[in-house]
């Protein structure tokens, strides 16, 4: 038996509609858009105009011109963060970031002096808006925080913070790596300034896309990573100063786009709670079943109200390194060991520098997929 618990990283099944889409695309049209005024280069843009429609839908936009697609979230998180961000600028980021947020504003401070705070946040991944709100200096400009923790699946007080952004005219700036896909995500009700995603997790798109929504009037002020053709306005020297194009210069990943728009549209004619109920139920039962182990210690919320389907566990005397090669090359189970490019996460859950082994439920595990992973624990905890 195979069964993948890898989907934090990314999701491996796809649905039918996806490849479809991609194949569609490939053998119909595979011309660039917006570089071409015949009609299969017009029919190019006009798919990448329905994946962008399908996506501000989802996230509930006012424009779609709002949506700009990126390689990947790590590549929107740096466009927000390098674009808006000064000399002398403050940030709060919570104590469970990825490195997508953290090395870039590792760098801003080395190369423009931006410093940067740690909201408290324990080892469950609780944190309290009232402890960012007491940590608020005169030269504070923006909040960034995940939705969910890559590492415990820890579900972050979001909507609050964007609250308290909003309320100090703060940009607020969100990673929803973890959760696009699995929660109902609402642009307006986060108050976000910036909404990043990517295609490849739970959005079940493939590898390579993603990108941010942004509030028109953040987006005036944000400056572009970089520059170059986007087939308008060509006339000028100066890159374009409207949405979308000022932040899309080069051909876009068009099949990437394609294939992103036809998951993002297939999930919104489903119902997201429906989902979650689905990944509330299979997180509870691993939960529950890898609990009643002595030796193995779960970290995070440890509830799956919580939480995502990401939870991340060790055997005691175990390495997690041994731990994962142990699961795939004798039981075919495939997990994720490490630091999981969150070392703050590990020094906030305590898990630094050994790390954990991660175990992330997706759309399309199955119950039966998470007795057979309880039953491996079980002989593997037996054996020591």
């Amino acid at each position: 038996m195979q069964v993948y618990m890898d989907n934090a990283a990314t999701s491996r099944q796809k649905p039918d509609v996806v490849f479809k889409a991609i194949e569609s695309f490939y053998k119909e049209v595979n011309c660039n858009p917006g570089r071409g005024g015949y009609s299969l280069s017009l029919e190019a843009g006009r798919r990448v105009m329905e994946a962008r429609e399908s996506i501000a839908k989802f996230f509930n936009l006012k424009q779609t011109s709002q949506v700009v697609f990126t390689q990947n979230i790590t590549v929107a998180l740096n466009i927000a963060l390098k674009g808006l961000l000064q000399e002398g600028d403050h940030v709060l980021i919570s104590g469970l970031e990825h490195n997508a947020v953290v090395r870039p504003l590792t760098a801003l401070k080395k190369y423009r002096g931006v410093e940067f705070s740690i909201i408290p946040t324990d080892p469950r991944g609780r944190l309290d808006p009232a402890d960012a709100q007491k940590m608020l200096k005169p030269n504070t400009k923006m909040i960034v925080c995940t939705h969910a923790s890559n590492v415990m699946g820890a579900l972050l007080p979001v909507e609050e913070l964007g609250l308290l952004a909003a309320e100090n005219d703060l940009y607020f700036v969100v990673d929803t790596a973890q959760t696009a896909g699995v929660l109902p995500i609402d642009f307006e009700k986060l108050h976000a300034s910036v909404l990043t995603f990517t295609g490849h997790k739970h959005l079940l798109g493939p590898m390579g896309i993603g990108g941010f929504c942004v509030k028109e009037d953040v987006a005036r002020k944000m400056l572009p990573l970089y520059e170059g053709g986007t087939g308008s306005v060509s006339d000028r020297e100066e890159q374009p100063d409207f949405l979308p194009d000022k932040f899309e210069s080069g051909t876009l990943n068009t099949l990437g786009i394609v294939g992103l728009g036809a998951a993002v549209k297939y999930l919104g004619e489903k119902d997201l709670n429906i989902l979650r109920v689905h990944e509330q139920k299979l997180t509870k039962k691993l939960l529950d079943g890898l609990k009643q182990y002595s030796k193995i210690s779960v970290y995070g919320p440890q509830d799956e109200t919580l939480q995502t389907g990401t939870i991340a566990l060790n055997i005691d005397e175990v390495d997690n390194a041994e731990l994962c090669f142990i699961l795939d090359q004798e039981f075919g189970i495939m997990t994720r060991p490490g630091l999981h490019c969150a070392p703050i996460a590990h020094k906030t859950m305590g898990t630094f520098p050994e790390g954990v082994l991660r175990l992330s439920i997706g759309h399309y595990t199955t119950e039966e997929e998470i007795d057979y992973v309880l039953e491996c624990f079980k002989r593997i905890i037996e054996a020591i």
